[in-house]
């Protein structure tokens, strides 16, 4: 029979569990704090507990954790790209990013992704399962403990879609922003969703006030359907109004993502539409370059292109900037590295 995963329990799940083996319930507290605060992974590592509630925990619950199948740091910039092997072989992939002011980590959701966007590497090998809250919170403590090192900025916009995992990327949210654990701090927490409405609504009546980043790439509906498929469900003027909403319940500026594909989505007109995206809203604009894959033949637009574009957006009055590029020499754009471990490995 498969234990209890206790990294994958909430204060409350944790006292009911103590309190259902003859435990006090404070205990629930000093084994999260241990598990989300103290960065422990083995139940004999909590001495707070006694050897005797360590041994009867043991008969049923574990700690989970992820390992580490390959570390790339980049010669460039102090990217760091990680693939991780989950308990059942999966892969999955995490990049981790330094600046000045924060260490920033880009995580998966799922194994794989369901969104079919085009010029996207998640997508490529298809669909295998959702990430639990656990693995989620596993790809935060194993950098944490490979480095040696805080992580202060989270952004789910790495492998899969978060809010097609939409319970377990909420309970994630909740445990990684416990004041009793790690106690990130809810605005240091970015979703990027490819724009699925139904999560957008959701997520705001739990008035989380989490950044939230939309995969915009084009501005007109019927582009938008060609290179996402999603956006078929999805309708960019739904979408629009969910926004809306959104903002109007938690006061959280918006950001498209706009990864600019050359004579693709990168005219005047597209621009004009980006506008029309923005209208009444507190929004930003992320301009990206293309990171090219094999199964995609566009060409990613070149700097002094994305320049122009980026120049026509702050003409309509949009704001508007370039995303840095971090990891370059290293795959750092989600997907890359796992597309090609998995092809080697077969």
């Amino acid at each position: 029979m498969k234990k209890l995963d206790l990294k994958n329990m909430n204060i409350s799940e944790l006292e009911n569990l103590f309190l259902s083996i003859g435990e006090k319930k404070f205990r629930a507290k000093q084994l999260f704090k241990y598990i989300h605060k103290e960065n422990k992974n083995d139940l004999d590592e909590i001495t707070v507990l006694s050897k005797d509630l360590r041994e009867k925990l043991k008969e049923f619950t574990e700690i989970s954790d992820i390992s580490i199948l390959k570390r790339i740091d980049s010669k460039i910039d102090k990217t760091k790209k990680y693939i991780f092997k989950l308990y059942d072989n999966n892969i999955i992939e995490s990049v981790y990013m330094e600046s000045k002011a924060n260490n920033t980590i880009c995580i998966s959701t799922q194994v794989g992704c369901k969104m079919g966007c085009v010029f996207c590497a998640s997508t490529q090998n298809g669909y295998s399962r959702n990430l639990s809250a656990a693995e989620i919170l596993s790809q935060v403590y194993k950098v944490e403990r490979d480095l040696n090192k805080r992580i202060d900025n989270i952004v789910l916009m790495g492998i899969g879609e978060p809010f097609d995992n939409f319970d377990n990327v909420l309970k994630f949210i909740k445990i990684i922003n416990s004041d009793d654990g790690h106690n990130t701090g809810i605005r240091n927490i970015t979703i990027s969703t490819s724009g699925i409405i139904s999560g957008i609504d959701k997520l705001a009546k739990t008035g989380l006030q989490v950044n939230l980043a939309i995969s915009l790439h084009n501005g007109i509906q019927k582009e938008r359907e060609d290179i996402m498929p999603i956006a078929k469900g999805n309708k960019l003027t739904k979408l629009h109004e969910a926004l809306l909403d959104y903002q109007n319940k938690t006061g959280r500026r918006i950001s498209y993502e706009y990864v600019v594909i050359k004579d693709v989505n990168d005219s005047y007109d597209h621009a004009r539409y980006i506008k029309s995206m923005c209208s009444g809203l507190d929004a930003h604009v992320n301009l990206i370059s293309l990171n090219k894959i094999d199964e995609y033949n566009k060409q990613a637009a070149r700097d002094p292109d994305i320049q122009r574009f980026k120049e026509k957006l702050e003409n309509l009055g949009i704001n508007t900037t370039i995303r840095r590029k971090q990891g370059s020499d290293i795959d750092a754009a989600c997907g890359q590295l796992r597309n090609k471990y998995e092809t080697l490995s077969r």
